[in-house]
C-alpha cells in the first residue's frame, strides 16, 4: 500500500523560532520563512536571581514608591534660571583648588579613555595650572588634579564632560520639588574638550564662553526671570518631540525653539549687553544644531535628581557613562554606582571611519533616557534613523519597546508617531530583568583617540550587568526574611 506523499516535506518550511537566534540563517538559506520571538529566561538565566525577581515583581512597596517617583517626574518643571560665571561660584570645593568633574561614574587616571584623558589635559590648561600638555599630563599621572564625578555635584556633561573651575555653568530649577541642576555649555561638534581636544583653538573657544557668550546668555535667562521665574525647558523638550527631535541625538528643532525664546529678551538688553556680543551669540546658537543638548540634560538632571531618593524605589534616575564603564544609580539605593564595562555604539560612521575607531560608550547625555527622551522618544525622530543607521519601523519598534520596561507613561512627553500616547516613563529594574529588553540609547560617537572627535552616530544599550548588580543590592535591601 503506497503512502500519501506529506505536503510538509515538499514545502518550504515556516518556523517561529524562539530565544537563540542561530538557527535562523540556515532556515533562510534553505527557502524558509522565519519570525524570530527574542525570549529569553527571567532574570538572566540565572535561578537565583528569578526566584527573588518573582518574589519582587508584585511587591507593593515597590509599586508605591514607583507611582509616586514617576508622579514626581510628570509633575516636574525644570525652569532655567540663571547661569552661574564660574563653577567654583557654586561649588565651595573647587574654591582655591584642583578638582575636576567628569562625565560617568568613577574612573582612575590609568584606567581612562583617550577623549577622557585629553579633555583632561584640557582643562588644566585651561585653568593655567600646567603650561604645555607635557606638564599637565605629568600633574594628572602625579595624582595631583582631583577628580570628581558630574553626578555628585548636581551636574551633567555631555562625552566626557569635564567641568573645571573657571568655566560657566549653566543653572536649572525644578520649580516643582524645589532642587537645583547644573551642566556646561555644549561647544559643537569636531574639534572640542568634549571629544578629548585640548589644542590652542579649543582653549581660545572656551575663553570666548567665559568672556562672552555666558555674560550674553546671562543677561537673557535673567531678564526673562524677572517676568516669567526662567526658561521652562521641559515646554522647549515637549514642544520639540512633535517637531522631528527625540531631544538627544537630535536636537535641531530644540535649538531653533531656544534660539528663539532667547532672541526676544536680547532684545531688551540693548545699551546694557554689548550689541557685537548679542550678535555673536545667536550667530553661535543659530550655526549649532546641537546646543540644546546640554539644556536637554540638565533639565533631565533637575527632573530626575527630584525622582531620585524615594524608598523602595526600583526607578533608574542616572544612567552615566565615562568611556569605559556605564553606570547606574536607582531611586531607592542612594548614591551607589552599578556598573560594567561599556559598549560600543552600533550606528553609521562618517566617511572615513568604522567602528575599529570608535571610543566605548561614554558621556553623561543618557539622563535623557531615564526622563524618557532620547531612545524612549525614539518613534519621535524618524529623521534620527538617517543618522543613526535602521528604518522608520526600527525608529518605532524602539520607543515600543520601552513601554515594556517602564513604570508608565508621561502625558506631558507627546510622539506623534504612536497616535500621540505619552513617552515611556520610569525605567524599572525588575522588567529589564524579567523581559530581557536593555534599555536603548541614542548616541554621539566619538574617536577613541583624544581630539579627533565625533565619528558617528548610532545606539547602544546598556549592559545587561549593570541591571543585574542593581537588582542584587534591592533584593539584599528589600529582602531581608
Amino acid at each position: 500500500m503506497k503512502m500519501p506523499a506529506n505536503s510538509l516535506l515538499n514545502q518550504a518550511p515556516s518556523v517561529l523560532n524562539i530565544g537563540i537566534d542561530g538557527f535562523n540563517d540556515s532556515i533562510r538559506h534553505n527557502g524558509g520563512q522565519v519570525d524570530h520571538l527574542g525570549w529569553r529566561p527571567p532574570g538572566n538565566a540565572d535561578p537565583v536571581l528569578a526566584w527573588n525577581l518573582a518574589r519582587l515583581m508584585d511587591d507593593p512597596r515597590i509599586a508605591a514608591a514607583n507611582q509616586e517617583v514617576t508622579q514626581r517626574i510628570i509633575n516636574s518643571r525644570p525652569m532655567w534660571e540663571d547661569i552661574a560665571l564660574r563653577a567654583d561660584g557654586v561649588w565651595s570645593e573647587m574654591k582655591g583648588a584642583r578638582l575636576l568633574l567628569h562625565a560617568g561614574p568613577p574612573v582612575a587616571w590609568g584606567d581612562m579613555c583617550g577623549p577622557m584623558h585629553g579633555a583632561m589635559i584640557g582643562a588644566v590648561l585651561y585653568e593655567g595650572w600646567a603650561k604645555t600638555a607635557e606638564q599637565a599630563e605629568k600633574m594628572l599621572q602625579r595624582g595631583e588634579i582631583a577628580f570628581g564625578q558630574c553626578h555628585d555635584f548636581q551636574a551633567v556633561g555631555p562625552m566626557t564632560g569635564i567641568i573645571s573651575p573657571s568655566m560657566p555653568v549653566i543653572q536649572v530649577r525644578d520649580a516643582t520639588h524645589g532642587n537645583v541642576a547644573y551642566t556646561n555649555i555644549n561647544e559643537g561638534i569636531g574639534r572640542c574638550l568634549r571629544f578629548g581636544a585640548n589644542g590652542p583653538d579649543v582653549l581660545q573657544r572656551l575663553k570666548w564662553f567665559e568672556n562672552v557668550l555666558a555674560p550674553v546668555l546671562k543677561a537673557a535667562v535673567r531678564h526673562n526671570f524677572d517676568k516669567t521665574g526662567g526658561i521652562d525647558l521641559k515646554a522647549i523638550q515637549s514642544q520639540a518631540l512633535l517637531m522631528g527631535d527625540e531631544v538627544h541625538s537630535r536636537n535641531a528643532a530644540s535649538t531653533s525653539l531656544f534660539f528663539m525664546t532667547l532672541a526676544v529678551p536680547l532684545a531688551a538688553t540693548q545699551g546694557r549687553v554689548p550689541q557685537d556680543h548679542i550678535h555673536q551669540t545667536l550667530d553661535f546658537v543659530a550655526k549649532t544644531s546641537q546646543f540644546f543638548l546640554n539644556f536637554s540634560m540638565v533639565s533631565c538632571k533637575a527632573i530626575m535628581d527630584a525622582a531620585h531618593g524615594v524608598p523602595f524605589s526600583s526607578v533608574v534616575t542616572a544612567m552615566a557613562r565615562n568611556g569605559t564603564e556605564t553606570g547606574l544609580r536607582i531611586s531607592g539605593l542612594g548614591q551607589q554606582w552599578f556598573t560594567a564595562k561599556s559598549d560600543l555604539p552600533n550606528g553609521l560612521y562618517f566617511p572615513g571611519f568604522s567602528q575599529d575607531d570608535a571610543c566605548p560608550d561614554i558621556g553623561d547625555s543618557a539622563i535623557t533616557e531615564t526622563a524618557g527622551f532620547g531612545g524612549c522618544s525614539f518613534a519621535a525622530s524618524p529623521a534620527l534613523t538617517l543618522l543613526a543607521g535602521g528604518s522608520v519601523s526600527d525608529a518605532v519598534r524602539y520607543s515600543q519597546e520601552m513601554y515594556e520596561i517602564t513604570v508608565t507613561k508621561n502625558p506631558a512627553l507627546s510622539l506623534p508617531a504612536l497616535d500621540f500616547a505619552g513617552a515611556p516613563c520610569g525605567i524599572d529594574v525588575r522588567k529589564v530583568l524579567d523581559t530581557g529588553i536593555r534599555p536603548l540609547v541614542t548616541t554621539g560617537i566619538a574617536h577613541k583617540k583624544a581630539g579627533v572627535g565625533q565619528i558617528g552616530a548610532g545606539v547602544v544599550r546598556v549592559p545587561m550587568a549593570c541591571y543585574v548588580s542593581a537588582f542584587e543590592a534591592m533584593a539584599q535591601q528589600f529582602l531581608k526574611d
